[in-house]
């Protein structure tokens, strides 16, 4: 067999014209073999699915690229070209996805002589017409058209007014009380005596972690919450009446459940029944420690009666310092970026059995973009792209993109990770975040060996895709596995002491953090059950309800809330994948979280699958039972 060779790039003087010749070449193929699909359509059912599936290889490959080049490129003339490119692509699919001349040969296949994942890819395709409303008369199919593009452009908006939406604050130096060395020299004062702290991750971070001075935690915690306002409020209404309407057109009384179907949790009561459970089971906890933090407000402001989002980090900081003698200015020393950027590739390596090797004539959309090829037992199984540091227009948070999905003999997966991450020391918190979001790249090329590509990498239900992430988690957290690359500018290494008390402080809190993310959850799937005139009343209802902590006065927080745009309604997805991601933890031996037996079964029956079985199936297969709320449970009341 030939190996597989991964994209060739373009530079940057090529990536304008690259990109629209690239997407519309795909996009131009798909079209080609929708005609001679329909007009001369195989006789054999395996046959019709292979061209069914080409047809959706070619729109995926063409997807890959406007999605992350729309992200990541530093020209606005690409990022605007990809973004124009991904919406004809989303127009040609939404298009085929309710053309019943397509509809009608997939439906009449006769299902008996297939495999279990044929029969499945076959299903699926069918499901998904439904959904399209290709059953419904001319005149909604017309409307969900002109829908799907218009949910798209406010899409497109809403995440490009957050990432082009940058706030800042210009303080004196004196107003930068407590913030680490490192920290301070990166930020020097300008030529008006002020320093300038952006609303970027590196900067606000450790801002509102360290900063003594209350004027100014506030003023930053102010422009955080205003990130994309007012511009995004309209977006957002506008946004949500779309899917409002898309729904009902479909017969379903909502979007929450029109989105929920097709997920683990099925339906938009069972995501409120479920915000709810986990609501009453942290509430406990949530109370008991912010009474603690509270108190050591009260240290410093004796006519404080409670405390909010501006004080809540750094007295959480200051309470984990002082109560559990853990430092986090010293532990922040253990973690340099480039030693915990090459210990998570040796960490993962060795705990999946694969390597990374890196890729140094690569060409990519800019220079610090680090590309490693992906091996398993010497041969080349993908290419990912670690694309970890902020700079002007760049996608602001951190996630995985697809660049292309992997199909078996056919094409290598390939992934992009895109943080924002400063390039020297590392918060510990950082650092789990890093683990966590190179869970999604892992699961990409390990379930990128498909034969049909809507299985390919993280292809599972929406509401399960944190879950392998959210596990692997844990592996940030062991002392011996932190000793191997975790280690301060003197050489020495983080001292498992060090370890088990950041382990107990982060124990500090989980109730109230479980309570903000319901607060999340909740806003995510209300602001999707019925129309609000006033957005920011909804927030401050919906605070009053699920968090513990009080509603800053004039603050937006859902104009930069980002996943409102990709999770919609499905924001809970995080905490319900955190329930099944203890459960599988719980089959791992903390003492030894390289069990060669447990972790090769965990990678071979939950990623090496992707999507080609449901993932209460894949839990189940790894576990030898169901997933249940049992270990979530105890690991809250802990």
């Amino acid at each position: 067999m030939t190996a597989l060779e991964p994209r060739t790039l373009p530079t940057a003087d090529e990536a304008l014209e690259w990109v629209g010749r690239t997407c519309d070449g795909g996009l131009e193929r798909a079209r080609a073999l929708v005609t001679s699909f329909k007009s001369s359509p195989p006789r054999d059912a395996s046959e019709v699915l292979r061209a069914w599936n080409d047809i959706h290889v070619a729109l995926a490959d063409a997807a890959g690229i406007a999605g992350v080049y729309a992200e990541a490129d530093p020209s606005s003339a690409v990022r605007s070209a990809a973004e124009t490119a991904m919406q004809r692509l989303d127009a040609f699919s939404t298009e085929l996805g309710m053309d019943r001349d397509v509809f009608a040969i997939l439906s009449a296949l006769d299902p008996s002589g297939l495999d279990g994942p044929a029969r499945r890819f076959l299903d699926r395709a069918l499901r998904d017409f439904r959904r399209s409303g290709v059953d419904r008369d001319e005149q909604t199919r017309a409307r969900l058209s002109e829908l799907a593009e218009l949910e798209l452009r406010a899409s497109q908006l809403h995440s490009k007014n957050i990432r082009e939406g940058v706030r800042s604050i210009a303080v004196p130096p004196e107003a930068l009380a407590g913030m680490p060395q490192d920290w301070l020299a990166a930020h020097p004062v300008g030529d008006d005596g002020l320093v300038t702290v952006t609303t970027d991750y590196p900067d606000a971070i450790p801002l509102i972690t360290f900063c003594s001075d209350a004027a100014t935690r506030m003023a930053m915690t102010l422009e955080r919450l205003n990130v994309a306002w007012p511009a995004n409020d309209e977006v957002l209404q506008r946004l949500l009446e779309l899917r409002a309407e898309h729904a009902r057109l479909l017969g379903y009384d909502t979007w929450a459940d029109f989105d929920a179907e097709v997920k683990m949790i099925g339906n938009a009561s069972a995501i409120s029944e479920f915000i709810d459970r986990i609501t009453a089971a942290a509430a406990d906890s949530a109370a008991r420690d912010k009474a603690v933090l509270l108190a050591r407000l009260q240290q410093d402001a004796p006519e404080a009666t409670d405390i909010s989002s501006p004080d809540l980090t750094f007295y959480s900081e200051l309470v984990r310092k002082e109560q559990y003698a853990v430092d986090a200015q010293q532990v922040r020393t253990y973690f340099s970026f480039g030693k915990v950027r090459q210990g998570l590739l040796d960490v993962t390596g060795r705990l999946f059995g694969i390597a990374f090797e890196p890729v140094d004539d690569a060409v990519t959309w800019h220079e610090d973009v680090a590309p490693y090829d992906v091996l398993r037992d010497g041969t080349r199984i993908g290419r990912i792209y670690l694309d970890l540091h902020p700079r002007d227009g760049k996608y602001k948070h951190a996630a995985q993109f697809d660049l292309r999905g992997g199909l078996r003999d056919r094409q290598l997966p390939e992934g992009v990770l895109m943080c924002n991450f400063g390039r020297g020391l590392m918060e510990h918190d950082e650092v789990v975040t890093l683990f966590h979001e190179f869970g999604h790249l892992i699961h990409h090329v390990l379930g990128g060996d498909q034969e049909w590509i809507t299985f390919a990498g993280v292809a599972t239900e929406w509401d399960f895709v944190e879950a392998p992430s959210q596990m692997l988690e844990e592996w940030a957290w062991d002392a011996d596995i932190l000793a191997t690359f975790a280690t301060n500018e003197a050489g020495e290494t983080i001292p498992a002491e060090l370890v088990s008390k950041m382990r107990r402080a982060d124990d500090f809190g989980k109730g109230f953090q479980a309570r903000t993310q319901m607060f999340y959850a909740a806003l995510s799937l209300n602001l999707h059950l019925r129309r609000y005139d006033d957005l920011t009343a909804v927030v401050q209802e919906l605070q009053a309800e699920y968090s513990v902590f009080p509603y800053v006065p004039d603050t937006h927080f859902h104009c930069a809330f980002g996943h409102l745009d990709g999770y919609s309604s499905g924001y809970y997805t995080y905490m319900w994948s955190l329930v099944i991601a203890k459960d599988m933890f719980s089959a791992f031996d903390p003492t030894d979280l390289y069990n060669a037996e447990v972790a090769g079964r965990y990678r071979d029956k939950v990623l090496v699958p992707g999507g080609s079985k449901d993932a209460a199936d894949l839990v189940a297969d790894f576990l030898g039972r169901p997933y249940t709320f049992d270990a979530y449970a105890a690991w809250l009341a802990e």
